[in-house]
């Protein structure tokens, strides 16, 4: 969840490595630090809380060098501090080690290396690292390096630099993401993609177990046996720009205007010539299908809520079993599972440790895998058997927005396919389905013209410690992602509820002035939604609807309301999210809060 930079090359470090962080930061903002390889000495400074206090500090006093390698952290071991920021050292400062991950086995060696006189500085797994190495160096930090590797258990992505070898930066991959950029006279080492746009489009995907060396005219990979091993580059298409914020205050609001764009990417890439959606690259022929008997969505978090949607949509339209499960618990639970389960995973970075783990459990035990994911050459998208890739761009802000619905966009796709293949659909059937689907860029982009109000409203819940949202078969599946969304950024406690379930216990919190945001945007669902919400509100809450222009009815029952642009049951919801994400976001910013830097989170989960 750590954000990796290193560089080698005829730059200051410094430069190139804080750039880099300052695109990564997202990925964790506890502290950060930088060390450089000054020519035969290393020199680290490192400090607790966002990356400008580092900057502020490397500008009092700079350090000069050409080779070096940096950090911003999520802390995982030991609290947010100076001494636990990144990067570690060994004692004399030879050796610099930054590290994504967690070393499972760290206690273990931390006890050998203290025993043997060892003086830590640090409450980390990180630390043991760098004084691991340094007791097994001889003159040859790769060799060192690989001893290393032989005796940590866990997941890792490293960049090792040594103060004898200022010529030479070495990488290695384990369950973390890292990959290699590659320039003119220069190389660089991070853990995502953005960091290396503004120097380099090249890049080398690291895959676990490899180890890569690299100088400013070089790059070399071997594998775990120290084998050579080559690889094909590959050019990023996407450019700096789409991982800038392009005028907006802040990512996420950028990245929810971007969804129009996105889900329409997602959808036109997998159009043929008639017009049809094409899945013949991921394998499922009629034939396939035939022999498929259960389904399961693993994910976590907001791709979880997207795996939600997906169930509702593959059930209805294909009439196939479908389970959604958290990947964290999926593993763990022995799932029935056989070579007729078709198992999709679903990640927005593709890196999600506890995704990938069910990833791997369901191939361990024969299933069919299908990935979806937003970003190319990950481990999910490499280890699946299949992959559908959304086409939402980088998504930067840590609070998801057009990953989730181009991921739900991805999922309808599918299901309709699966539908049409089955027999479920008959062609005319679903090329109606598929025309709408094709028109829901247009009506988010309806909804976005709406922002003022959403605005006012969020004027007047900004205040509530608590708050609640309800909804009713696709509805439900939508309401915990707007719960979600107002936990992550605005820290507000809200939870989600079937509108059935209130009644069973969860009434009893209603009082004067709770929010209760209330979605009603199923149509044959429309009138048992106005009863829950009439239940509400005579309990005292605030009711917030969302529901379709011309149900006026709402307006007897809420205090405000929402209206998204006509549209079919399914694809409703996947409108009406968009009001529930910028309700979040402007309560978030109406509040003071970093909106896209929300405490306690990180971008990318690559730690269970």
């Amino acid at each position: 969840m750590c954000g990796i930079v290193g560089y080698i090359g005829a730059r200051q470090a410094v430069e190139v490595i804080v750039d880099g962080l300052t695109r990564l930061e997202y990925r964790g903002y506890d502290s950060a630090g930088v060390a450089v390889n000054t020519g035969g000495e290393i020199i680290i400074q490192k400090k607790k809380g966002r990356l400008l206090l580092l900057e502020e500090n490397l500008k009092e006093n700079p350090i000069k060098g050409n080779m070096g390698i940096g950090h911003t952290r999520w802390a995982t071991h030991g609290e947010p501090s100076d001494e636990n920021s990144h990067p570690h050292s060994n004692e004399s400062c030879s050796i610099a080690v930054v590290h994504n991950g967690i070393i499972e086995n760290y206690l273990e060696i931390k006890r050998e290396l203290q025993e043997k006189g060892v003086v830590f500085k640090s409450e980390t797994d990180t630390e043991v690292i760098s004084h691991l190495i340094d007791s097994y160096y001889d003159g040859d930090l790769l060799d060192a390096l690989y001893k290393t590797l032989k005796r940590i258990r866990g997941a890792y992505a490293l960049g090792v630099i040594h103060k004898n070898q200022p010529d030479v930066l070495i990488a290695a991959r384990k369950d973390s993401p890292l990959v290699i950029g590659v320039g003119e006279g220069e190389n660089f080492i991070a853990s995502d993609i953005p960091a290396l746009l503004k120097y380099t489009k090249n890049v080398y995907l690291l895959e676990d177990g490899d180890v890569a060396v690299l100088t400013k005219n070089s790059v070399e990979i071997f594998d775990l046996k120290k084998n050579k091993i080559s690889k094909n580059l590959t050019e990023i298409t996407w450019d700096l720009e789409s991982a800038t914020k392009g005028g907006y205050p802040h990512f996420m609001l950028k990245e929810i205007h971007e969804q129009p764009k996105g889900i329409q990417e997602t959808i036109l890439r997998r159009l043929d010539a008639d017009g049809l959606v094409r899945f013949d690259d991921i394998r499922l022929s009629k034939e396939d299908l035939a022999e498929i008997d259960k389904i399961y969505i693993v994910a976590c978090g907001t791709a979880y809520h997207a795996g939600l949607v997906g169930k509702k949509a593959i059930e209805k339209m294909a009439r196939i079993k479908v389970d959604v499960e958290i990947a964290s618990e999926f593993r763990y639970d022995n799932p029935f599972i056989d070579s007729k389960t078709l198992v999709i995973i679903v990640s927005q970075s593709g890196e999600t440790l506890d995704t990938l783990a069910a990833l791997r459990e369901a191939k361990r035990k024969g299933a069919r895998t299908l990935a979806i994911t937003n970003v190319m050459g990950s481990s999910i998208a490499r280890e699946a058997e299949h992959v559908i890739y959304t086409w939402a761009g980088p998504e930067i802000a840590v609070a998801s927005t057009k990953a989730y619905t181009t991921q739900i966009a991805c999922l309808f796709m599918l299901a309709l396919d699966m539908g049409y293949k089955r027999g479920v659909l008959d062609l005319a059937a679903y090329r109606e389905i598929l025309e709408k689907l094709k028109g829901i860029p247009e009506k988010i982009k309806a909804v976005l013209k709406n922002d003022l109000q959403v605005q006012k409203i969020a004027g007047k819940i900004k205040d509530a410690a608590h708050g609640f949202y309800i909804g009713r078969g696709m509805d439900y599946s939508i309401a915990v992602e707007g719960s979600l969304k107002m936990k992550e950024i605005s820290y507000v406690h809200t939870e989600a509820f079937p509108s059935g379930e209130l009644k069973h216990g969860t009434i009893a919190l209603i009082e004067d002035g709770t929010p209760v945001i209330a979605l009603a945007t199923q149509q044959s669902l429309f009138e048992k939604s106005i009863s829950n919400m009439k239940e509400v509100k005579a309990r005292g809450a605030y009711v917030i609807g969302v529901t379709l222009e011309g149900n006026e009815l709402i307006e007897e029952v809420a205090d405000d309301v929402l209206y998204i642009p006509k549209v079919d049951d399914m694809f409703a919801g996947l409108v009406g999210v968009v009001y529930l994400q910028l309700l979040a976001y402007h309560v978030s910013v109406m509040k003071g809060l970093d909106v896209d830097k929300p405490r306690n989170l990180a971008k990318s989960v690559t730690v269970e």
